[in-house]
């Protein structure tokens, strides 16, 4: 069973940064791809930053130019580097991990950790 493990959510002014991070009990170079999902209070959960095995990225379009999804195989960990954050960008944020020929839904998910944009 893959454990993933979110930190470094918290409450910042909006306009400011933050970076989560996402470490995994396995080694994530042999998932499919590797995901930020959010889900604000009463939302549903939506897609914020998807990394694939060969490194290439993409983005939801609300937080396009301002995240940043990267990977350090090594460390088995996943970040996703948030700036000019804004008072909508407050929810949960998920990782995931998911396997080859599967999806999103049937692969692993953190615990997830609080991102509160707030003045």
């Amino acid at each position: 069973q893959v454990q993933l493990v979110e930190s470094g959510g918290g409450l910042v002014q909006p306009g400011g940064s933050l970076r989560l991070s996402c470490v995994s009990s396995q080694s994530i170079d042999g998932f499919y791809r590797m995901g930020w999902y959010r889900q604000a209070q009463g939302k549903q959960r939506e897609w914020v930053a998807l990394i694939y095995s060969l490194g290439s990225t993409s983005y939801g379009d609300s937080v396009k130019g301002r995240f940043t999804i990267s990977r350090d195989n090594n460390k088995n960990t996943v970040y996703l580097q948030m700036n000019t954050l804004k008072p909508e960008d407050t929810a949960v944020y998920y990782c995931n991990a998911e396997p080859h020929g599967s999806s999103p839904e049937l692969g692993y998910w953190g615990q997830g950790t609080q991102v509160t944009v707030s003045s």
